[in-house]
């Protein structure tokens, strides 16, 4: 492949249509896609079975995969592993509530297979009364979870959690989980796909026919631990000029911020890490050396680690970008 400068990278989305999705994707933040159920878009990916394909610049019609062996730590940051990237960060749309499931944590995936998944929600929009469901109200036993499936009434040994815009969910591989209907998130985790579905509510697929579950590989990974696991709260971390910083969560994982941009905001870092960042609800310009791209809402942006420098400009009103590294 050509090799460029490192410069800011728009991907094109990848659309899954899962049973349980809807079309707020599309609609919200104004993209061309045919009618259809737009369940999760894969915004940045390097993941064979939903490869991102870079949009702008020298490099367009490269996949990230291809971007990633070229520039490896220019992209990704010193000391980082290359042989893919780190996360996995999408939009999902749940217009039903999805499977209950869980994902195995490091140590789980070490013993019993599987890529191991921690991850987290950022709520950009949810109906009234929405909801997610993480871990227990108590602690369980297999047992007596075996007996709660069998009997329909799984839900009551659920930790509900009710959520709104701007909340943020933080869900550790091994907790039991699911999404409740009305909700559309942000979803950063874990260069993984291993998903074990436990109870699916009695849905059936595109097919028509019960969707797989897989009930004896998600046991062997599931924390029976009660939780009391909630919302995150940010941490104010200062101004700059009408600015505000906010820690949204930090973790061994990903660290997610939240910028609310009112003025200019030049960033400078120490090129540790890359940056990927959300626009959420009004229209951004990014600077950076001598060039500019635009950053609609609900458009994503890959800047690689070894640009340590660049600019915000929100075009109108006070924008809100989510900035997540390593």
């Amino acid at each position: 492949m050509r090799v460029a400068d490192p410069y800011p990278l728009l991907c094109a989305p990848v659309y899954q249509d899962y049973v349980w999705g809807g079309d707020q994707i599309i609609r919200r933040f104004n993209r061309s896609a045919p009618p259809g159920i737009y369940a999760e878009s894969w915004e940045i990916s390097d993941r064979q079975e939903g490869m991102s394909i870079i949009r702008n610049g020298p490099l367009a019609g490269q996949t990230l995969a291809d971007v990633r062996t070229a520039w490896g730590a220019a992209l990704l940051g010193p000391g980082i592993a290359t042989d893919r990237f780190p996360l996995l960060i999408k939009l999902l749309d749940a217009r039903e509530t999805l499977s209950l499931q869980v994902h195995p944590d490091d140590a789980g995936a070490a013993v019993h297979g599987g890529e191991a998944k921690t991850e987290m929600w950022y709520v950009l929009a949810a109906e009234p009364d929405a909801a997610v469901y993480a871990g227990f109200r108590t602690d369980v036993d297999p047992d007596t979870f075996r007996q709660q499936v069998a009997a329909g009434t799984l839900e009551s040994l659920l930790n509900r959690v009710p959520v709104k815009a701007g909340d943020a969910v933080f869900m550790p591989g091994g907790r039991v989980h699911t999404i409740g209907a009305g909700c559309l998130l942000l979803e950063v985790q874990q260069n993984s796909n291993t998903t074990y579905r436990l109870y699916d509510w009695g849905r059936v697929g595109h097919e028509g026919q019960p969707r797989p579950l897989h009930v004896e590989q998600a046991m062997a990974v599931i924390d029976w631990s009660a939780v009391t696991a909630g919302v995150t709260v940010p941490r104010r971390l200062g101004h700059l000029g009408a600015n505000t910083l906010w820690e949204v969560l930090n973790t061994a994982w990903f660290r997610m911020e939240q910028l609310d941009i009112a003025e200019s905001w030049p960033t400078t870092h120490d090129g540790k890490s890359f940056h990927v960042l959300f626009n959420v609800d009004e229209p951004v310009r990014l600077h950076w050396a001598d060039d500019v791209v635009e950053l609609a809402p609900g458009t994503s942006c890959l800047v690689p680690a070894a640009l340590q420098a660049y600019r915000l400009e929100p075009q109108g009103r006070t924008g809100r970008v989510l900035r997540i590294t390593l």
